[in-house]
């Protein structure tokens, strides 16, 4: 029993050591290193992100690039706004604002982005994606050149005497999947993509056997990016993309591919810095409010719980550094709201204590030993406990839910920190208070009663 107790403190207090340190604000890169090689094994960064209402962010408006006096429907401009989302996510921005102003407009605000240019790049483009017939090399276009072809909502070409118009052999619409690879021989940055089954699948083969030779150019928005010459047959539907790519326009090539074809070409009409939407000011009083909620929480548990209080509020520290850590690590955009779910679990955390805590006085008053109250006490409460956590993170689940489906992204960062908070509260609650007293109680150093608040 002894050294199993011992196991437990020891991991805790490894835990909460590496939780503390990746909370500090001053840690901002997490790298482990192989001894032997010297390489990095993980590095990535762990600073704290912070949303548009705490650090400002980008303001991008953009608008629907048609002929004056055309009319885009409701429908379309959804879909463009929920193809932006996901475009925006892959980027690894969290808690976007998009949203639909008028007819033919999407405002995109962003929180703390780094590279503006190549964010704008990636969500604002239309990401058309066509694999055009460009005859024999001797004929064909070449990388960048902007070409016409038959497939699109640009006006019909008239004049074919001067201008050459491709035929479209597939679109983005026939892919199934498109993700980074590397050419095993240069390194380089490929883009690996796999047609869908059936149909598409077959008409590749068909097209590849027929026209051996031949270049099958890949264009992206009537723009050459790769001029590959068909080989051989592609019979099973995969291929890659080569092009003179760096790393970053792979990505943001696969991120266009992999989420789909704005239906309606855009234009950017504006683009500015934005401020934080709260003042310096109420974000200090916001602080100080919480800190104060803490600060009397602590004292309570201390003064009405004695040494168990004084173990939950130590429990209740590692909680907040194992919260902290989770939130770089994820990671999670902290927004106002996102802050009042954690600290609202921090009440989660100590109703569960408080229910512990009763439940041995009740034990210590019917006559039980403060070993077996400690124990029983712990049995007892915790049906109650699971019950109550299992129906928070219910709650924080259909929250989510609605913040995904109707764009209420706020909703959704205030279901996360929330949800994690509880589930990091349960674990310390439960087993990081309970390894505290067992410890204590094998000791032997505490006897009287009066130490348990009674």
């Amino acid at each position: 029993m002894q050294r199993h107790l011992g196991v437990q403190l020891l991991a805790i207090t490894v835990l909460a050591a590496i939780a503390f340190w990746v909370a500090l604000p001053s840690t901002t890169m997490i790298r482990i290193v192989n001894p032997l090689n010297g390489q990095s094994l993980i590095e990535r960064d762990a600073s704290y992100r912070r949303g548009l209402d705490l650090q400002g962010g980008l303001q991008v408006v953009l608008e629907a690039d048609v002929p004056p006096g055309t009319e885009v429907d409701s429908e379309r401009m959804q879909a463009v706004r929920d193809i932006i989302e996901r475009r925006v996510n892959a980027l690894g921005t969290t808690e976007p604002v998009i949203q639909l102003a008028g007819n033919n407009r999407v405002i995109v605000e962003l929180p703390g982005i780094e590279d503006p240019n190549r964010a704008i790049a990636t969500f604002g483009e239309t990401g058309l994606l066509e694999f055009i017939d460009a005859g024999f090399p001797s004929e064909a276009p070449q990388v960048g050149e902007r070409v016409v072809t038959d497939f699109g909502t640009q006006a019909p070409v008239t004049d074919t005497a001067n201008v050459r118009v491709y035929r479209t052999i597939f679109t983005g619409a026939d892919l199934r999947s498109a993700e980074i690879a590397f050419d095993p021989n240069t390194n380089q940055p490929q883009i690996a993509f796999e047609f869908k089954s059936g149909e598409p699948t077959r008409r590749l083969a068909e097209f590849t056997r027929n026209n051996v030779g031949r270049i099958m150019a890949i264009t992206l928005d009537k723009v050459v990016i790769s001029t590959p010459v068909i080989r051989d047959e592609i019979p099973d539907g995969r291929g890659v993309i080569e092009g003179d790519f760096t790393l970053e326009e792979a990505q943001a090539l696969v991120i266009q591919l992999r989420y789909g074809a704005l239906p309606v070409p855009l234009k950017i009409v504006q683009v500015r810095a934005v401020g934080a939407t709260l003042g310096e000011d109420s974000i200090q009083r916001s602080v100080r409010a919480g800190v104060i909620g803490v600060l009397s929480v602590v004292a309570f548990m201390l003064l009405y719980y004695r040494l168990p209080g004084l173990l939950a509020n130590v429990a209740l520290v590692i909680y907040g550094a194992i919260a902290l850590a989770l939130f770089k690590l994820i990671p999670v955009t902290l927004t106002l709201a996102g802050i009042a779910g954690f600290v609202l679990s921090v009440g989660m955390a100590v109703d569960a204590n408080i229910l512990i805590f009763e439940r041995m006085k009740e034990e210590l008053r019917a006559g039980r030993s403060l070993v077996a109250a400690v124990h029983i006490g712990f049995r007892r409460a915790w049906p109650s406990i699971r019950d109550s956590n299992v129906s928070t993170l219910i709650t924080c689940a259909i929250l989510f839910w609605f913040g995904a489906t109707f764009g209420a992204s706020i909703v959704k960062g205030f279901a996360v920190t929330l949800a994690l908070g509880v589930m990091v509260s349960l674990f310390t609650a439960v087993t990081v208070t309970r390894t505290f007293l067992h410890v204590v109680m094998s000791s032997g150093l505490v006897r009287n009663r009066w130490w348990f608040g009674v």
